[in-house]
């Protein structure tokens, strides 16, 4: 399964993870498109698998997502 997609799931779907995320449908679309975190994640310049892992409920943490999220990951 597609990890994004796992994850927005967790929180409620595109348009409540758009909201925690202080970012737009488009972009969270976007994620689950690529299958991948937006690299600033990786230049700790944000911290959305954090805000993502907390809202999940203890599905998932943020240092998952961000290991099967990574935009450098081989598919």
């Amino acid at each position: 399964m597609n990890p994004m997609q796992f994850a927005i799931d967790a929180v409620g779907g595109q348009t409540a993870a758009a909201r925690l995320c202080g970012l737009s449908n488009v972009a969270i679309h976007k994620w689950v498109k690529n299958e991948a975190l937006p690299r600033t994640e990786y230049t700790e310049k944000t911290n959305y698998s954090q805000v993502l892992a907390e809202a999940s409920a203890g599905k998932f943490t943020a240092e998952w997502l961000r290991q099967v999220a990574n935009p450098d990951r081989v598919k």
